[in-house]
């Protein structure tokens, strides 16, 4: 017989509830589903953890105490399903009390979540609500750059979400309706990437339009020998790739390079795959470029990623500024002479970008920053270039921004 399928709601509330205990939605487990049920789960969590604050102030009136944290991820689930996106409440109530009926261990909520979710939606001045604020740590570091206006713009396009963002192969098409962003095509939000036009042909990959910049701003030559370090899971790997460099993609992490070599073989695009730590590994000969995607907070990212704020932590990005300038005097080591060096992060923190370029700069004589124009963002100081998740992507663009990034090019001038 065959398997009853799988509700995307409570998929999604298991999501919720496992980055509310502190973990990150890619790492949560799931039951097997539909690609499709999936997909939509996914959506639905990304909208709960968008609008948490807004679903506290619904719900908190009509709760005597909170219940567990799966059942109130539920009733978060419920509550955006109904007022955020719009779906009947009667359909919405129904399934999120007939879940957890089922559940043997939270059918004794099922009557309080069918008052509550029903008290929900009669809710007026959903939309009026405050958007959802950064945690005190990290707003207040990012007001201490961007000012109070800056945050804000921030945060309303962290709760506006994020477009989905394609880097198309050479010589192929994007998919119908698909817009440009800089280098990049932009669709709408919604929908199953992998049954889109064009995806199990390797026509494109999934990439933000900032994500991209690195790689253009590297501007590898055929023939030229490119490590990416910190490469999975490959977009970036297969922008060098499909313009003809010899690249040696390097990861730390074998699960991820799982992932990496299944989008070059879906892409037909090829590159040496190594799985160890850059700050301990040699290439086997210098290289004409390095792109270094170091790891960081992925703060620029909250947008794609809005269960980010849940996890990440003050000491975090301690730990990380001392890893990317590790990486960074090693990368350099591993230049031919005259060669150059990309360094990026998905980081809005000048630590991350900024000021790290700048202490580069100090440490290695003779190493300079030659950062042109690139379509989005601006120039910093130092000599590096930024975008905001609030950049405008166009004169009429009502898609939403791009990720924050930081990325500067270097080279190491002899001396």
């Amino acid at each position: 017989m065959p398997q009853p399928q799988a509700d995307p709601r409570q998929l999604a509330a298991l999501l919720v509830a496992g980055v509310v205990e502190g973990g990150m939605l890619s790492e949560i487990p799931l039951p097997q589903a539909e690609p499709a049920v999936r997909a939509r789960a996914q959506r639905l969590a990304l909208t709960a953890l968008r609008n948490f604050a807004r679903t506290e102030t619904v719900l908190k009136p009509w709760l005597r105490r909170e219940p567990q944290t799966e059942v109130m991820a539920a009733l978060r689930v419920g509550t955006v399903e109904m007022l955020e996106l719009g779906a009947p409440p009667h359909g919405v109530v129904n399934a999120t009390v007939k879940a957890l009926r089922a559940s043997r261990e939270f059918g004794a909520a099922a009557g309080m979540a069918n008052a509550v979710l029903r008290r929900a939606s009669e809710f007026e001045g959903w939309a009026e609500l405050p958007q959802q604020k950064l945690p005190g740590w990290l707003r207040r570091r990012l007001k201490a750059v961007y000012g109070e206006e800056g945050v804000q713009a921030i945060e309303s396009a962290h709760q506006a979400g994020a477009a989905l963002d394609l880097t198309v192969k050479p010589g192929a098409s994007a998919p119908e309706g698909a817009e440009p962003v800089g280098g990049s095509w932009r669709l709408p939000l919604g929908g199953q990437v992998s049954a889109l036009p064009g995806f199990a042909t390797g026509d494109w990959w999934v990439q933000d339009a900032a994500a991209a910049l690195p790689a253009t701003l590297l501007a590898v030559q055929p023939g030229e020998s490119v490590l990416d370090l910190c490469a999975a899971p490959g977009g970036k790997t297969m922008q060098l790739a499909a313009a003809g460099a010899q690249v040696t993609a390097l990861d730390l992490s074998e699960p991820r390079l799982t992932r990496l070599r299944e989008n070059l073989a879906r892409t037909g695009l090829s590159a040496e795959i190594v799985c160890a730590d850059a700050l301990h590994w040699t290439p086997p000969a210098l290289v004409d470029a390095v792109l270094l995607d170091a790891p960081c907070s992925a703060t620029g990212t909250i947008r794609r990623h809005p269960d980010l704020p849940f996890v990440r932590k003050p000491a975090d990005v301690e730990e990380l500024t001392k890893l990317q300038a590790d990486l960074l005097d090693r990368a350099l080591g591993f230049l031919k002479p005259g060669g150059r060096l990309v360094y990026c992060t998905c980081s809005l923190l000048p630590d991350e970008g900024e000021a790290q370029i700048a202490a580069a700069l100090t440490r290695h004589p003779g190493l300079r920053t030659d950062t042109p124009a690139l379509p989005l963002g601006r120039a910093t100081a130092e000599g590096g270039w930024r975008t905001r998740p609030d950049d405008k992507t166009g004169p009429d663009d009502h898609s939403g921004g791009i990720d924050g990034f930081y990325m500067a090019l270097l080279r190491h001038d002899p001396v």
